[in-house]
């Protein structure tokens, strides 16, 4: 408990505890801790020798999932605090390369508006109405890299989100309601 409040040691006897494990009271559930302790001690009895990347997902050590909870920490590592980083770097266990980079992939692609969407659905409509002479798009249909009968369920199925101007334009292409 945050000092000043009911039940909160005197700063005496936090700095002793600490002194002694600066980890006793930690800012994340002690589940977290207790799991990392069980890691750590897998890591010492195997003379700091662990391979984590390859640990088995069904690992289990002193009763606790640990193959299992090395790759949620390995999968979520980014969102950890320092100190959690710091303790899981210490023996070892380091973030998933292979997600860390499809996570950097997926937030440098650009972010396409609703607005942008739509144009791109509308322009694949056009092309498929000008070749085929109508707006009665197969769900499967792939149209310039667009899902097109998807995307025209969809603006179907939310027909009362659309705009004025957004239902004109599907109109003048054919669109059945």
């Amino acid at each position: 408990m945050p000092e000043g409040e009911p039940g909160a040691l005197d700063p005496e006897r936090r700095a002793a505890l600490e002194e002694i494990d600066p980890w006793w009271c930690p800012r994340w559930p002690i589940t977290w801790q207790r799991s990392y302790s069980v890691a750590r001690q897998w890591w010492l009895e195997s003379d700091g020798r662990v391979d984590w990347a390859r640990l088995s997902v069904e690992t289990e050590f002193e009763g606790e999932a640990l193959g299992r909870w090395v790759r949620a920490q390995r999968a979520g590592f980014a969102v950890l605090d320092q100190e959690q980083q710091d303790l899981l770097t210490a023996i070892g266990i380091e973030e998933d390369q292979e997600l860390a980079a499809a996570r950097a992939a997926a937030a440098a692609r650009p972010k396409v508006s609703r607005a942008d969407r739509f144009a791109q659905g509308l322009a694949a409509l056009a092309a498929f109405v000008e070749r085929e002479g109508h707006a009665r798009v197969p769900r499967t249909h792939k149209e310039d890299g667009t899902s097109l009968g998807t995307w025209l369920n969809n603006q179907k199925a939310r027909r009362d989100k659309l705009s004025a101007e957004q239902l004109g334009q599907l109109e003048a292409l054919g669109v059945a309601w």
